[in-house]
């Protein structure tokens, strides 16, 4: 049996906006079938895999939304805002950019109830506090943390952030690193030990990158993923 590291495909994630009630703005995340073989069971933001000559991955995002939930967008409606790759030691892996983009008025969006078959919109301190409820992966926590102030302030200052993100892109490729009991955690590129104790490919970023803050670690607890600081991080706590 071979252990051959597969080759990321290229793929699109959207996280798609709306207006919320009570100010700020909501994002939109879908449930994939239990029988997934990815992700299964997991609330996420509507993607997939490139087609053969989609070069621009903001075609793949328009249209897997399309496909997915029946938004239909322009590429240019969608504004780059990550880029995360799974980790090595999967047998299925996608080399994914994230999208920003604004639900068009007079659309609604529905889960297809063949890939996906539940939806849910929230804002992200929602998204958060319903992490393990909704099996949030980790990209998805991630995403949910960074976008937070800027979706509490509205569309234009998600549009901004999405600006400063785009004039420094890095891949986010987590890296997994054993712990005791068993246990494991898994790297985000600007944690401590990403270069040193991780495993599997890695993407190694510069100190002081702008991406580069926050928790910088993934930890499985219960069936739910948390994100966290470092153990020698000043600011873990």
């Amino acid at each position: 049996m071979s252990d051959a590291i597969v080759a990321p495909r290229p793929a699109a994630t959207v996280v798609l906006f709306r207006d919320a009630e009570a100010g700020g703005l909501e994002v939109y995340l879908v449930r994939r079938h239990a029988r997934s073989g990815f992700m299964a069971s997991a609330y996420v933001f509507p993607g997939g895999a490139a087609e053969p000559g989609e070069d621009d991955l903001r075609v793949t995002g328009a249209r897997e939304l399309a496909e997915e939930c029946g938004v239909v967008l322009a590429p240019g409606d969608l504004h780059y805002f990550a880029h995360w790759v799974t980790p090595s030691i999967e047998k299925r892996r996608f080399s994914a950019h994230f999208y920003a983009a604004r639900l068009p008025d007079g659309q609604t969006p529905a889960f297809d109830n063949q890939e996906t078959v539940d939806e849910v919109w929230v804002t992200p301190e929602a998204g958060l506090a319903r992490a393990a409820e909704l099996r949030l992966p980790p990209p998805q926590i991630r995403t949910l943390l960074d976008l937070a102030p800027a979706a509490a302030a509205g569309w234009d200052a998600v549009l901004a952030f999405c600006a400063e993100r785009a004039a420094s892109p890095h891949p986010i490729l987590p890296r997994v690193c054993p712990l005791d009991g068993g246990r494991f955690a898994l790297l985000l590129p600007w944690d401590p030990d990403y270069a040193a104790r991780g495993a599997g490919e890695g993407i190694e970023m510069a100190p002081g990158h702008p991406l580069g803050s926050g928790p910088s670690r993934f930890l499985l607890e219960e069936g739910a993923w948390i994100h966290v600081h470092a153990p020698s991080s000043p600011s873990a706590g």
